[in-house]
């Protein structure tokens, strides 16, 4: 079965973000309806991630990021979900993650009514699929088109996703702070940044305090935890928290990609979900590859 995403609204895009296991060769939606008897898998999932999502609505970005950062670097296994010290989950780029005992709950909660059946790439990407329902660091924007490019992402994709993903949630001082004081080794703040902004920033990230302080991507109260374009347009006035945020507004490569995004009606919508599934496919583990893990953080221990 071919998916498709003719959706014209952002929540039915979304829904086809659960692209799972193989059948003859093809990843399709839906591929555990009757697998685990009568439980139904996607519905297990939702009600962890819902009841987690009542507590704490910051999950929305804890568990996009964890499912952009387990698609981008080996592709979609769960890879980042593994524990130990040379781990993905290790990794310094990725101590920001969160959410993993979302995921976690939603596995235990599957593996109770349906063991052995469902991977845990596969209940990240449902996990992450609901959350958005229910609701990097510096790069050049060529070597990060670059990157994605040779993932199967275009640079539509591209900027979507990432705009997508830091619409929500918080980002820390030490992510950006090199942009209010020393930009590049040259002593002098980030020009991008206008005087007002650049202040307030400041006052919240000193450069000689040890305390690591949060901010929203999304300056508007009202999109801190949804995911829209009004990031967007943020971004075109320069504020951006974040070096590639700034990048992709200003570059010659994406700045009309972000004003597409930011004011054309319903285009943003439109494209996100889709970009989700493209991405959710990014070297996907199928038939003999790889293993359903009984535990996300580790694999399975056979006897041989």
């Amino acid at each position: 079965m071919r998916c498709n995403s003719p959706s014209t609204v952002l929540a039915l895009g979304l829904m086809l973000l659960t692209l799972v296991s193989q059948c003859h060769g093809k990843l399709y939606v839906g591929y555990y309806n009757g697998k685990c008897w009568k439980y139904n898998v996607e519905e297990i999932i939702f009600n962890v991630v819902k009841a987690k999502y009542m507590k704490d609505p910051t999950i929305v970005a804890g568990l996009v990021r964890l499912h952009f950062h387990d698609c981008i670097v080996r592709g979609c296994d769960a890879s980042v979900l593994l524990d130990g010290p040379k781990s993905e989950k290790a990794a310094a780029p990725n101590q920001s993650l969160k959410s993993f005992d979302v995921v976690d709950a939603a596995k235990a909660a599957v593996e109770e009514y349906c063991p052995g059946v469902v991977s845990c790439a596969d209940v990240l990407t449902i996990a992450a699929r609901t959350s958005i329902f229910l609701a990097g660091e510096y790069m050049p924007a060529r070597d990060a088109i670059n990157l994605f490019d040779s993932k199967g992402i275009s640079k539509e994709d591209f900027v979507v996703l990432l705009g997508g993903g830091h619409s929500i949630g918080t980002v820390h001082c030490d992510k950006f702070k090199h942009r209010l004081y020393n930009f590049h080794n040259t002593g002098k703040p980030d020009a991008r940044i206008n005087n007002g902004m650049l202040y307030t920033l400041r006052k919240i990230c000193p450069k000689k305090s040890y305390s690591n302080n949060k901010l929203y991507f999304d300056y508007n109260p009202r999109s801190h935890y949804r995911v829209d374009n009004g990031f967007m347009k943020h971004l075109l006035f320069n504020h951006g928290l974040l070096e590639v945020d700034a990048n992709i507004a200003t570059s010659p490569l994406t700045n009309s990609i972000v004003k597409k995004l930011a004011y054309a009606p319903g285009y943003f919508d439109n494209k996100f979900g889709p970009a989700m599934v493209k991405m959710g496919r990014i070297g996907v583990l199928t038939g003999n590859h790889g293993e359903v893990r009984k535990y996300c953080g580790a694999v399975n221990h056979h006897k041989y």
